[in-house]
C-alpha cells in the first residue's frame, strides 16, 4: 500500500484512487517566458519520480502538466522583444523539453496551453458567477468573492482574517475585498489583440488561478486523484483553485503533493539575490544524470540545498554507482522477492521515500562490487524505476564534468598507450610520470590483467 503525505491532511494517508487501478495527477507546470531554472528542475525530476513509481506498482497513470502561455510577464518579455506572443511561447515551450530530455524526465500524457482552454474557463467563471462567487469589480475584472467560499484556507491552514491581516492588496483596484482574487482580467488599452478574448463581461484574459482550474477539470474531471505542483504554489495558487473548482463543481482533488523549495548555499533561489540559476547554466557544469541523483536522492517534500559542494558531491556517489556496473554485460532485473527489491518498495511505498532507496541502491553496489552479477542485474533494475543508471557505465565514467572540460579522450588514450610503451621498456620513472600526469589532470588509471581503463575522478 502506497503512502502519501497530503498537504490538505497534514499527515501521511493509504493512497486510494478514486477508480481502481487507474490514478488521475495534475501537475502546475511552468510559465514560458525565459529558460526553465532549478525549481523547475525539482518539480519536473519529482513527478515524473511520482509517476513511474505508480506505473511501477501497477496504476495507470493520466499525467498532465499544463503550459501557461498568457500572463503578464509573458505579455512584458513579448514586448521587450518585439516578437509576438506565439513566437515567445514557443520558443521557451522547446527550450523546456531540451531540458526535461536532458534530465530523463518523460513527457507528460498531456500539456495542455491555458490559450487552448479559454472557452472551458469562460464556462467556469459563468458558473462561479451563477453561484454567488463571482461579481464584476468597479475596475471591469471579474473576481472570486474568496469570504463567500466556507473553506477558503484549508490547503494553507490559515483563517480568512488571518490571511485578510497579512493582505497588502489595495481595496482600490476595484475588488470587495483585498483576498478576492481576479478571474477574468478586463483588457487594458494598448494591449496586442492575441492578448484578448471576448467573453460575456468584455474583452480580456483568464486569470491565472482560474486556468489550472478549467484545464485539470476538462482532462481529468471534476474530481480526481493528486494534484501536485512547488511548495511556493501551495498559497495563493493551490488554495484559489480549491476555491474555484469546489465552488464550481462541488468536488476537486483527493490528495495534494508539495516538493519542498530550493535554496542555494542555504539561502533562498532569487533573482534579487543573485544566486539564480537555470537549469542549462547548471549543466555546462555538471553532466544531466548528476543533477537528476542530486534532486532524487533528497526527500521531496525537504527543503534542497544546491551548492557546487552538493553537485561535485552528487557526481562522486554517482561514480560509484556506476563504477559498480562497470564490467556487468547482463540485462537489468528485478526480483521484487529479494531483500534489497523488498527495501526499496518499501521505501517507495512510504511517501517517495527515495534517500532510503538510493541507499539500498549503494548496497547494492557494495555487493556487485564483489562480484555477484546476479545483484548487479537487481542494482541497474532497481535504479531504472528511478530514471538512473541506464547508461553505458564506461561512457559515464569517461564523461566528466562537461564534455568540454578537461583533456579530450584521445589524448588520454595517447597518454596511456605512451605509459604501457615505458613499462615495456622498464622505464618505469616515465610510466609514474604519466599516471602522475594523468592523476593531476583528474584521471584515474585502473590496471587490471585485460589492460588499463580510465574514469574522471
Amino acid at each position: 500500500m502506497i503512502r502519501i503525505y497530503n498537504t490538505l491532511s497534514r499527515d501521511k494517508q493509504d493512497f486510494v484512487p478514486i477508480e481502481p487501478g487507474k490514478v488521475r495527477m495534475y501537475v502546475c507546470g511552468m510559465t514560458v517566458y525565459d529558460f526553465c531554472h532549478l525549481g523547475h528542475a525539482r518539480v519536473m525530476v519529482v513527478f515524473d519520480m511520482v509517476t513511474r513509481w505508480l506505473r511501477q506498482s501497477g496504476y495507470d497513470v493520466s499525467y498532465v502538466r499544463n503550459i501557461t502561455d498568457i500572463d503578464d510577464k509573458i505579455i512584458k518579455r513579448a514586448g521587450e522583444n518585439n516578437e509576438s506572443i506565439r513566437t515567445l511561447t514557443d520558443r521557451f515551450i522547446a527550450a523546456m523539453h531540451e531540458d526535461a530530455d536532458a534530465l530523463g524526465v518523460l513527457r507528460p500524457d498531456a500539456e495542455p496551453r491555458a490559450t487552448e482552454h479559454i472557452d472551458g474557463m469562460l464556462a467556469m467563471i459563468g458558473a462561479l458567477e451563477q453561484r454567488g462567487y463571482a461579481y464584476r469589480a468597479a475596475n471591469k475584472d471579474v473576481c472570486y468573492s474568496v469570504r463567500k467560499f466556507a473553506g477558503y484556507g484549508k490547503l494553507s491552514g490559515k483563517s480568512i482574517d488571518d490571511l485578510r491581516a497579512g493582505e497588502r492588496v489595495d481595496v482600490t483596484e476595484g475588488k470587495q475585498d483585498p483576498l478576492d482574487f481576479v478571474l477574468w482580467k478586463h483588457a487594458k488599452e494598448n494591449e496586442p489583440a492575441e492578448v484578448k478574448w471576448p467573453s460575456a463581461w468584455g474583452e480580456g484574459r483568464p486569470g491565472w488561478h482560474i486556468e489550472c482550474s478549467a484545464m485539470c477539470s476538462h482532462l481529468l474531471g471534476k474530481h480526481f486523484d493528486i494534484h501536485g505542483g512547488g511548495q511556493d504554489l501551495q498559497f495563493p495558487h493551490h488554495e484559489n483553485e480549491i476555491a474555484q473548482s469546489e465552488g464550481a463543481n462541488g468536488e476537486f482533488v483527493n490528495y495534494w503533493m508539495h516538493n519542498g523549495f530550493v535554496r542555494v548555499d542555504d539561502e533562498k533561489m532569487s533573482k534579487s539575490l543573485g544566486n539564480f540559476f537555470t537549469i542549462r547554466e547548471v549543466l555546462k557544469k555538471y553532466d544531466p544524470e548528476v543533477l537528476r541523483f542530486f534532486i532524487l536522492r533528497a526527500q521531496y517534500r525537504s527543503a534542497l540545498n544546491y551548492s557546487d559542494a552538493h553537485l561535485d558531491d552528487a557526481r562522486s556517489a554517482l561514480t560509484r554507482l556506476y563504477t559498480a556496473l562497470k564490467d556487468f554485460n547482463g540485462e537489468a532485473t528485478v526480483d521484487w522477492n529479494e531483500v534489497h527489491a523488498l527495501r526499496f518498495k518499501a521505501a517507495m511505498d512510504d511517501d517517495f521515500g527515495t534517500p532510503e532507496a538510493v541507499a539500498v541502491l549503494f548496497d547494492l553496489a557494495a555487493a556487485t562490487n564483489r562480484g555477484d552479477a546476479k545483484l548487479a542485474a537487481q542494482l541497474k533494475g532497481l535504479a531504472a524505476v528511478l530514471g538512473l543508471l541506464q547508461r553505458d557505465p564506461v561512457a559515464f565514467l569517461q564523461a566528466g564534468p562537461s564534455a568540454t572540460e578537461g583533456m579530450s579522450p584521445d589524448d588520454i588514450e595517447t597518454r596511456i598507450a605512451a605509459r604501457v610503451a615505458a613499462k615495456k621498456a622498464k622505464n618505469f620513472a616515465e610510466a609514474d610520470r604519466i599516471r602522475d600526469e594523468l592523476k593531476a589532470a583528474g584521471i584515474v588509471l585502473e590496471d587490471s590483467p585485460q589492460g588499463t581503463t580510465w574514469r574522471r575522478a
